[in-house]
């Protein structure tokens, strides 16, 4: 088993700071190469505190301003403009950072990427259902309508 401490969120294991152990194979080949964490040492004390205050002062304080913000992100589709042809099919898929920029430029608060879960990739035009994870107790399902552009 090995011990990190992980620098992003990763789903079913753990937030950034976390100090989780892990089997090697998923450590060396996965979550430090695409450095969602680092290796633990005992002088991380520093590191893990950082990580910690980063995470505060970037997430939505209370419980009460999440269920405002789910409150108000569900009461309207946002809209993502995307190429598409004549069918209908999209020249790529919508990403997560391009449905965080539509939350934004809809007067929505400013969402990081990372919260947002998409179920199957959006290749076409339509309207999809998008998962939002904005506190570790509120979670929103937002409607992304795709439209050519």
């Amino acid at each position: 088993m090995a011990k990190l401490i992980l620098t992003h969120e990763v789903t079913g294991l753990g937030e950034p700071g976390d100090v989780v152990d892990v089997k090697d194979g998923y450590a060396r080949n996965f979550l430090v190469p695409r450095s969602l964490a680092t290796n633990w040492s005992k002088g991380a004390e520093k590191e893990i505190t950082a990580i910690r205050q980063a995470r505060k002062s970037r997430e939505i304080a209370s419980l009460d301003e999440a269920k405002a913000a789910r409150d108000s992100l569900q009461a309207k589709p946002v809209v993502v403009t995307a190429k598409a042809g004549d069918s209908g099919r999209l020249f790529g898929a919508v990403t997560t950072a391009e449905i965080a920029a539509a939350v934004k430029a809809t007067g929505g608060q400013s969402i990081d990427r990372r919260k947002i879960e998409i179920g199957q990739p959006i290749k076409s035009v339509g309207e999809y259902k998008v998962q939002l994870r904005m506190h570790p107790e509120v979670s929103a399902t937002i409607t992304v309508n795709v439209v050519a552009g």
